[in-house]
Parts: C-alpha cells; structure tokens; sequence
C-alpha cells in the first residue's frame, strides 16, 4: 500500500502499472483481436477491458483509499464518488488508431488533486516510449519496448518560444474554427499525431502547443495533461483560464494545451 504523501513511490507504481497494461495492449495488438461498439458508437476491444482491469486491481492495491474513474467501468455505468484526489484512466486512448493498426495509441493513469492533474503516466507500446511525472518532482521519458526493461530516464521540459511556433493536432478529428485560430497566432508548422502523445510532444519540447475545439473525455487528457504541468506547461479553457477536472460527467470542452508559447483564447474562434 501507498500513501498519496509518498509522492515518488506512488509515480513509481503508476508507471509500472502503465507498463503492465501497456504489455496486455501490445499481446491484443499483435494477436488481433475482435472489435465490438458502445452505445456511443465509439469501438472497444478486448485489449480496452483486459487492461483496465489489470490497471484497476493495481491501483485497489497501491492506494485504495483513492477512488478511481476509469473509461470503461463509467461507460458501464460504473462512476464512483469522488473526493478531492482521484486517478483517472484510460486504458487504450486512440483505439480507432489501435484498431487500424496505426501506432498512436497509449494508456494513460493521472491522478487528480483539487481538480488539478498533478501526477501521471503515458505509454505509447508501438513507439517503445514512456512518458511520466509529477508537478512536485518534475517530467521523465525512457524507452520501454512492450515486455522489456524500462531505458535510461531522460528529464523533459517544454521548450521556450522563440521563433515560428509548432502546434501538434489530432489525426482523426475534424475541428472547426482551428485553422483561423492557428493563422491568428502565426502557427504554420503542425505536426498530426494521435491519442495523449500530443501533450506529451508539447512537454518533450518537440512541439508549441496543442489546441482543441472539439469535445473529449477528462481520462482522455488527464494524464498527457499531468505529464505536461509537471514539464513546466499549462492547460487553458476556451476562455484562457486554468483547465480543471472533475466537471460533470467528466466531459471536456475546448483547451489548448501550451508549452512556452502565449495562445490567444479559442472561444472566438468555436462555432
């Protein structure tokens, strides 16, 4: 058992158990594996449920006294209460991206404190990249190939601006309204990547910022939002203020996830 206190011992577990997960993924993947639907339409596999399951007892045994909101129990219908620290996960963000056999896919555990996402963990299986940390320790990435020995840990941090801007955005989703936005703020370099990598681009330095318009989910952001904070980045609303969790149905609107660069609000440019 962990105490929350025992901040570099809880990071630690959470990062192991993002790699125990990451490796049920990664035997789906190369195995193949049926793909089935919920009610939203959106595709789950098997590989979403054996993971999170894995990730679950994980965590009921680390730090139990912590509740946790996880992607597949609340499409359940499973929503715990939650206090003022809760974990959020998402055993496999970016399954269209898994089930087209792409390689943008990752599983992400973030623990939330005041509605802040202070500590959390993104595996990207298929990239063979770790990312993780904490807003009082600081932000890590090391290779770690599914079933392998984690690589040496490298410390991240987001880059300062000083030239032409870089924004990263999402592969599989229309946002309208960005292009004007980017244009606006002098971003012409964008970079198309999937899943939760995109925060943790903003957080290696490799890129600016990343804005979105359209809606996700909080366990979709939650962790590559922590793995930014803890590099020295920021999440915004719409409106420009701090972007926080815990909402109703813990469901997000715009943001726009930024390293040292200075984005204007996106609210004028949603339609």
């Amino acid at each position: 058992m962990t105490d929350i206190t025992d901040r570099p011992a809880l990071l630690a577990a959470i990062v192991a158990l993002a790699e125990a997960g990451g490796d049920i993924v990664w035997r789906h993947f190369t195995a193949g594996c049926a793909v089935m639907h919920k009610s939203d339409e959106s595709p789950v596999t098997a590989a979403d449920r054996d993971a999170e399951a894995a990730i679950l007892a994980g965590l009921a045994a680390v730090a139990p006294a912590i509740p946790v909101v996880a992607e597949e129990q609340a499409a359940a219908g499973d929503i715990p209460a939650v206090a003022d620290a809760f974990f959020l996960v998402d055993p496999l963000d970016g399954t269209k991206e898994f089930v087209r056999r792409g390689d943008d896919f990752t599983v992400n555990i973030a623990l939330v404190e005041h509605g802040v996402p202070t500590m959390g963990v993104v595996y990207a299986p298929a990239r063979d990249t770790l990312y993780w940390g904490d807003v009082e320790q600081g932000a890590w990435t090391a290779a770690r190939a599914p079933g392998g020995r984690r690589g040496p840990a490298r410390s991240i941090r987001v880059r300062a601006c000083g030239g032409a801007p870089c924004a990263v955005a999402s592969k599989s989703h229309a946002m309208p309204g960005l292009d004007e936005w980017l244009d606006a703020g002098g971003v012409h370099e964008r970079v198309a990547v999937g899943s939760s990598l995109k925060f943790a681009l903003v957080a290696c330095g490799e890129a600016d910022v990343y804005p979105r318009t359209g809606p996700t989910m909080e366990w979709d952001t939650a962790a590559g939002d922590a793995v930014l904070r803890a590099a020295g980045g920021r999440t915004l609303d719409v409106d420009g203020a701090p972007f926080t969790y815990g909402k109703p149905g813990y469901r997000n609107a715009g943001f726009v996830a930024t390293g040292g660069y200075q984005p204007a609000p996106l609210r004028p440019y949603l339609r």
